[in-house]
């Protein structure tokens, strides 16, 4: 009896012991498959950046398949090269002495046409020095001494002049160059030995701050109704870890920098606004009128389902968003402001079986074992996560097809972004880039790459004929009374 005790005492331990070991080696398979997930994630399939994927970057696929359109140049492309002007600057003529052909003497008077060619070049890099002379007069009548005022912006005895201040600008802002490099740029190109970063900064910020009634324009444009495109990316400022929030639509585009990142832009009313469905958005921002979710991200989001999951719906519910999306431009194309409603409802009808489909392939899976601990609703799997949210929020995610003035993507937003990211990687911000945190460089970008519109200046690309020194009257300044 006290054999079967045991033996039963043993059993009894044992198969305790068993289930602590199967119940551990659910959690490591549990932790190993989150691990090889996260390993698996790529700027393909995830919304990490390109830069992350190191020298294991995978091969580019575009997400939005293959179209019909040959690859090159399109039918109606005007192309762009190079073309000589009527006005050339120079004209050097070359002449020959001896034929060709025979080597007799040639003359002006054999000439019968004159071949043609040109070359485009920078003229030789030097800096203008211009002498500002102010008139110094002594009063006849009243001994006084007026000296007659300088321009605007000629403050100091020796300075740098304003197409030397916006080359800097440009290079710093426009072309993402350090402000030591161009430093070393500009004394490189013209001999600016004396110029230092600190100007370059300064200029910097004038040049943004005289942007102020840009940026209150754009603002007021982007604040009421419309299809607006938000996001924002992180940034170092000063070793310190900042967000840019951007607001923009397809002609305007308004930054602001925020130590936290959850300062999304609350005073927006009206419309609606494109995002990646980031919470706060949803949470904070009840004045406007509708979300649309970017449809770019589900569409990396189901491509690492696909591919490392091996979850068979998420392959139909690309399709299914990828044609809604060809189905919307086509009808563009054709002039039409939205779909006829049978093929709207067949699209949501498709979407609704997969959701269907995919929730049930959940529901049979086994339950994820729960670490120790651990409090909160029971854990779910990407899959599962992504299923919910397609199917809670399935106005938003095909608002593309019920408003055509909604893209497909949030992609307006995140190419805004580029530039400042390029910039934080390339040179950073030593400093906060203005005093208050409305971005205003970029707006100063914008405009000088409109038509027109050129960085050094408006007469920068047309050559000035030289002309005589000029009187030019100015307001007087007087000085104390003088000797007779």
């Amino acid at each position: 009896m006290d054999q079967v005790t045991t033996l039963e005492q043993l059993l009894a331990t044992a198969l305790r012991r068993i289930a602590e070991l199967e119940a551990a080696l659910a959690t490591m398979a549990e932790e190993n498959a989150d691990l090889r997930r996260q390993l698996a994630k790529n700027s393909n399939n995830s919304s990490k950046p390109p830069s992350s994927d190191g020298l294991k970057k995978p091969a580019p696929r575009s997400l939005r398949g293959k179209s019909d359109k040959k690859s090159g140049g399109q039918v109606g492309h005007r192309g762009n090269t190079l073309r000589q002007t009527p006005t050339p600057d120079f004209v050097e003529r070359h002449e020959a002495a001896h034929c060709g052909a025979c080597h007799r003497t040639l003359t002006a008077g054999m000439a019968k046409g004159m071949e043609r060619r040109q070359v485009f070049d920078l003229p030789a890099p030097r800096l203008e020095v211009t002498e500002h002379q102010a008139a110094v007069y002594c009063c006849d009548h009243c001994r006084a001494m007026t000296t007659a005022g300088f321009p605007d912006g000629v403050n100091a005895h020796v300075q740098y002049g304003t197409r030397m201040r916006a080359a800097a600008v440009y290079c710093n802002v426009g072309q993402l160059i350090p402000e030591d490099r161009v430093c070393q740029l500009l004394r490189d190109l013209f001999g600016a030995t004396s110029l230092c970063a600190a100007s370059v900064a300064n200029w910097t910020r004038g040049a943004a701050n005289k942007m102020g009634g840009v940026v209150e324009h754009i603002l007021a444009r982007l604040t009421e109704g419309g299809v607006r495109h938000l996001d924002e990316t992180g940034l170092r400022v000063a070793g310190k870890l900042h967000w840019l929030h951007s607001i923009c639509d397809s002609a305007f585009t308004h930054y602001r920098i925020n130590i936290k990142r959850g300062a999304v832009p609350t005073f927006l009313t009206g419309g609606t606004i494109v995002h990646d469905h980031w919470k706060p958005y949803y949470a904070h921002m009840s004045w406007v009128d509708a979300h649309a979710l970017c449809g770019a991200h589900h569409l990396r989001e189901l491509k690492a389902i696909e591919e490392i999951e091996k979850e068979p719906w998420a392959t139909e519910m690309s399709a299914v968003l990828n044609s809604a999306n060809q189905l919307r431009c086509e009808a563009q194309d054709r002039g039409e402001t939205e779909l006829p409603e049978p093929v709207r409802q067949g699209i949501v009808t498709r979407y609704m079986a997969i959701l269907a489909k995919g929730l049930a392939f959940h529901e049979r899976q086994p339950p994820l074992a729960k670490s120790p601990g651990t409090r909160g609703r029971k854990a779910r799997r990407p899959g599962h996560n992504l299923l919910v949210r397609l199917r809670d929020y399935r106005d938003d995610v095909l608002r593309f097809i019920a408003d055509f003035a909604v893209p497909f993507t949030n992609n307006q937003a995140e190419q805004d972004l580029r530039r400042s990211c390029q910039r934080n990687s390339a040179c950073g911000w030593s400093v906060h880039p203005l005093p208050c945190p409305d971005g205003k460089t970029r707006p100063f970008q914008v405009l000088q790459n409109q038509p027109g519109n050129h960085p050094l200046g408006g007469d920068a690309v047309r050559p000035v004929p030289a002309v005589a020194p000029q009187r030019r009257r100015s307001a007087p300044r007087t000085w104390h009374r003088c000797h007779p």
